[in-house]
């Protein structure tokens, strides 16, 4: 109990920074709420099809709503495999409102949590900044506010999907191991066994990130048979089984019930299909006919009658039909999977990967496009979009270079390389296989505090040179991006038009 109280109390020294950052939060998150409030509220017999079909935020999906609203395994068990599960407790208190309330308050349940992780996560790599990387209170409250002013932190924080959780987990899992570090303590047992199951049980590759961290803290130490089969071969396990289980018993049936109804509308459609096509033949046989009779009872030439029974014919074979409807295209630019089934068939081997780094990865992710303003790529938005003004390259590079600068002046920085390799396992997966590329910048929590992170580092060396020009810099690059992202997520919140 004295270690949780030690994680979430909130210091002294904190409380300023926590009470500015709480405030900002909550406001967008209300101005989310009240976006769908109408929508969402009332009740429904189907809150899968509600959610999915009506919120639109970027790529996001609306699948914790549906869980909290009615609660079934709708993550994907093999990628989530714990985080329905974490969401039960969220569904029944829900389900106590919507009796005393008889609304749904699945988005002010939703909304708590999603408060509460970004709020915990602006005091975790306050600390991170504070205490691992030894920056002063004035450097490390910049670098927090830094870090929030980048697009898809604050997104993240809004949206009712499970990323602004990892995004707290995992920026929890680097404070831990930073302080582990630092002090030349290991990573106990039931430590990284906890946090596996935290960070693996909501989303499954964040729980290597956390074996990274037991093995930088823990070095040769890691290696010990009991180290591994406590602390990483048991939770490893037990996260598989549990998405095996959860699968057989609570997806399969009912993708078996679902595969069963498509396949009975299929043959109900196709059994209309053949009694339509019928029936118009023999129309088409009775025009045909007629057309001949009437014909006949005129004086034509050869030619003529000729052409007519060609016509005639054309006319019971169908071929005037008017063609069937054209399936909807998918909006979606999707790549080609390196294989069709299991999980290669999430990669993509096709997208530009230069584009796709300049645009959304450090671009999307950073400083939001104002064209197709958060637009869901799988619906309207298209995969590359490029900045209206050079002065969002400009600021792009600023924030890469000072990036890049950020790891070279942390290179002697153990900690800097941790941080480093959790960036790398995502670009691996991202960049390398292709997984979710086509709208990479919707993962930016998963590695993104890398960048404020490394400009920790950087900070810490140019202040020591050019003392408070660095300083102030890097307060014009945070204010320049506080104003441009904020102002256009509120303008999208507000406005449904606004393009």
């Amino acid at each position: 109990m004295k270690t949780i109280k030690d994680i979430f109390c909130i210091r002294r020294e904190e409380r300023c920074l926590a009470l500015v950052l709480l405030a900002i939060i909550v406001a967008l998150n209300v101005l989310v709420i009240c976006k769908y409030y109408e929508l969402f509220t009332p009740l429904s017999d189907n809150y899968w099809k509600l959610f999915i079909n009506n919120f639109h935020i970027s790529g996001f999906d609306p699948i914790t709503l549906s869980v909290v609203s009615n609660w079934h395994s709708g993550y994907t068990v093999f990628r989530h495999p714990l985080l329905a599960f974490f969401m039960y407790v969220p569904y029944l208190i829900n389900q106590t409102l919507m009796w005393l309330t008889g609304i749904n308050c699945a988005v002010f349940i939703v909304a708590t949590i999603q408060v509460v992780c970004a709020f915990y996560s602006g005091i975790f790599i306050y600390r991170i900044f504070r205490q691992v990387v030894q920056c002063s209170r004035a450097q490390s409250t910049l670098l927090t506010f830094f870090f929030f002013s980048l697009a898809f932190v604050l997104v993240t924080s809004i949206v009712p999907d499970h990323f602004v959780i990892s995004m707290m987990l995992l920026l929890l899992t680097l404070w831990v191991t930073g302080r582990k570090m630092l002090s030349g303590r290991p990573m106990t047992k039931w430590q990284t066994f906890v946090l596996f199951m935290l960070t693996a049980g909501t989303s499954l590759n964040n729980g290597a990130k956390t074996f990274l961290a037991a093995l930088f803290a823990n070095g040769k130490r890691f290696f010990r048979p009991a180290f591994l089969f406590l602390a990483v071969a048991l939770p490893a396990a037990l996260v598989w089984e549990t998405g095996q289980v959860a699968y057989h018993k609570l997806v399969w049936p009912g993708e078996m019930a679902r595969k069963k109804a498509r396949a009975e509308r299929a043959e109900a459609q196709k059994k209309r299909a053949q009694e339509a096509q019928l029936a118009q033949a023999k129309k088409d046989t009775l025009q045909a006919d007629s057309f001949l009779a009437l014909a006949a009872s005129h004086r034509i030439s050869a030619d003529s009658a000729r052409v007519l029974r060609i016509t005639a014919d054309s006319i019971r074979q169908g071929k005037h039909h008017k063609a069937a409807p054209a399936a909807k295209k998918r909006s979606a630019k999707l790549g080609v999977p390196i294989a069709k089934e299991g999980y290669m068939s999430w990669t993509d081997i096709s997208t530009s990967r230069l584009w796709s780094i300049i645009e959304n990865l450090f671009g999307e992710s950073i400083q939001l496009h104002r064209d197709h303003l958060l637009e869901d790529e799988f619906r309207s938005r298209p995969m590359i979009i490029h900045y209206r003004s050079p002065l969002s390259y400009v600021v792009e590079a600023l924030v890469v270079a000072l990036f890049v600068i950020g790891i070279w002046c942390g290179r002697r920085s153990k900690f800097m390389w941790l941080c480093f390799s959790f960036f790398a396992l995502d670009m691996a997966l991202h960049i390398g296989l292709g997984f979710g590329i086509n709208e990479v910048y919707i993962m930016s929590a998963h590695w993104i505090y890398v960048i404020p992170i490394a400009a920790a580092f950087a900070l810490k060396s140019a202040m020591q040179r050019w003392g408070s020009k660095a300083f102030f810099a890097l307060t014009l690059l945070t204010i320049y991006l506080w104003v441009y992202n904020v102002s256009l997520i509120v303008t999208y919140l507000v406005s449904d038009n606004f393009r």
